[in-house]
């Protein structure tokens, strides 16, 4: 009889325990993480991912993993999420839905940002510390090629046709233009100062680059590889100094971008064909990177030094929400 008690005790303690596991963050189950609205957050500082429902609001997950993760994405197929940890030198590769370590990828020194090729196969990962771009084959997981660039190197994309890999050079204030088929850099184009992020437009015909230091965003034309226009920006009440351009995200259809500000703490909406700024709307502190749904009516912005991601309505130009993430908010990637 006393055995039978210790064991039912046991059992609803058990019971009682995992009841309360339930309710933690870090507790979410892969059900809760296969639905629509999931996003996933890098955490620099805290060395998390924080995995947060932008429909609901819910921080749904929180994941310790290497240290300072930075760049994030996922592989084409949606079943991994890639992570730069910057300071172990690595990538991690990791189930999207539980967070669990499935293998290490090699990434040469200080992986910062990196861009996931056209065809899926090659990552291309940005080195800051040896001045290079390593292309990682993910699946084989290992190190396809290695090019020489500039110092330190951080934005790096592919150009829509799969011809040029664009690396930015913080250092050099230079952008390397980088012939795929012979793994070469064929050009490099002066910028404002310390360019820390490069997008192409959808279509492929210009490509923008973030120059923080400038407090500019320069368009480059794609047929001759020149800059053509320079986007100044000028938020009423702050500061120039303030204005420290970085993450540029493009709406699906090409017509509007929306560029982090930095310590400006806002994003600026802007007409593509016009280049004219529509608007800044307030997100939080430091923006940095940000996310766009494939609809295009939502924006999700990391706040670096407000620890959130503000939920951003285009349409209206408010911000929906904010959701709390871990210490020192990164990058942010939508779940498919």
């Amino acid at each position: 009889m006393e055995k039978r008690c210790l064991k039912t005790r046991a059992l609803v303690a058990c019971a009682a325990l995992s009841f309360a596991l339930a309710g933690l963050p870090g507790a979410a189950s892969a059900q809760d993480l296969s639905g629509p609205g999931i996003a996933y957050v890098s955490d620099e500082r805290s060395s998390t991912i924080t995995v947060i429902d932008y429909l609901s609001g819910e921080q749904l997950a929180s994941w310790e993993v290497g240290n300072r993760p930075r760049g994030i994405t996922l592989t084409p197929d949606g079943k991994y999420l890639l992570i730069c940890a910057s300071l172990d030198n690595t990538v991690e590769m990791r189930d999207r839905l539980t967070g669990e370590l499935v293998a290490t990828l090699p990434s040469g020194n200080d992986p910062e940002q990196f861009f996931m090729g056209r065809d899926g196969r090659l990552l291309f990962v940005a080195n800051e510390d040896n001045a290079a771009v390593t292309a990682v084959d993910w699946r084989e997981r290992r190190v396809a090629w290695q090019v020489a660039v500039g110092e330190e190197p951080e934005g790096v994309t592919e150009s829509p046709d799969g011809k040029w890999l664009l690396v930015t050079s913080e250092e050099d204030h230079t952008v390397a233009w980088i012939d795929t088929a012979s793994r070469e850099v064929v050009k490099e184009v002066e910028t404002d100062a310390r360019p820390r992020h490069v997008e192409f437009v959808p279509s492929g015909k210009e490509v923008w680059v973030a120059a923080e230091m400038g407090g500019t965003v320069q368009v480059m034309d794609t047929a001759t590889q020149e800059i053509t226009d320079t986007i100044s920006f000028a938020p009423s009440g702050v500061a120039s100094y303030r204005v420290l351009p970085c993450g540029i995200r493009f709406t699906p259809d090409g017509k509007t971008a929306v560029i982090a500000l930095g310590r400006a703490d806002m994003i600026a909406i802007v007409d593509v064909a016009s280049r004219e700024v529509l608007d800044y709307v307030a997100t939080g502190g430091r923006p940095w990177h940000l996310a766009i749904t494939p609809d295009g009516k939502t924006a999700l912005v990391a706040n670096g030094t407000s620890d959130d991601v503000a939920v951003v309505d285009l349409a209206s130009r408010k911000v929906m929400r904010t959701i709390a993430a871990g210490n020192g908010p990164w990058g942010v990637v939508l779940a498919p």
